[in-house]
């Protein structure tokens, strides 16, 4: 998988994420929480989704094609980001133009499959949650942050993580929040459940 398709394609979705599920989701709903959902994510009050290359709604599905704003109003609604909320926004624009690669969408949707896994057996009965802020999920226990990326500006390739509230020193701790695993070195849901768990127990 070529490293720039992916991140090309991570920022377009993530620009779908914030612009046209959670910010349209907070104005009418009062939330901006999505999940993961069948090939990629979704809005936890919103009937839209992304699926693939597709954005799906209610009686029909759009291509991930043209702008933002464009793709707002083929699913009607209003794009921008959930006013007041957060200021680490994804820096996409309503009027960039959308790029997503099917190749890379499935690669991406995958590894959110796996980390959704991963977080249920974790910590069974918590609902995990795609962040569109950061785009990225997690859950919360006992002070550490539990999460898989699929990508950002610091680790470009996608990542899981553990992240203690308070610092912690040791071997497994090798990034500035905590711990970082590559997805290379976690091939299914069981390898990052596995560096969950090791998190769990250090932590």
């Amino acid at each position: 998988m070529d490293e720039q398709v992916l991140v090309a394609t991570r920022r377009s979705l993530h620009g779908v994420a914030e612009l046209v599920i959670a910010g349209p989701q907070y104005r009418t709903e009062g939330t901006i929480r999505l999940a993961v959902t069948p090939g990629g994510f979704g809005g936890v009050k919103s009937s839209l989704r992304v699926s693939g290359t597709d954005l799906v709604r209610d009686g029909g599905q759009v291509p991930l094609a043209g702008t933002y704003r464009q793709l707002g109003a083929a699913a009607g609604v209003d794009v921008g980001v959930p006013e007041g909320l957060y200021s680490d926004t994804s820096g996409v624009d309503p009027d960039e133009t959308i790029a997503v690669d099917a190749e890379a969408a499935g690669v991406l949707a995958a590894w959110f499959a796996n980390g959704d896994t991963a977080l249920r057996a974790l910590a069974p009965g918590v609902e995990p949650v795609i962040w569109p802020e950061h785009f990225d999920l997690a859950v919360t226990l006992d002070e550490v942050n539990y999460g898989v990326s699929p990508g950002d500006a610091g680790h470009p390739l996608p990542y899981a993580y553990v992240g203690p509230w308070t610092p912690r020193e040791g071997e497994f701790w090798n990034a500035s929040f905590g711990a970082l695993r590559e997805s290379a070195e976690l091939p299914d849901a069981a390898a990052v459940e596995a560096f969950f768990a090791e998190g769990r127990r250090l932590a």
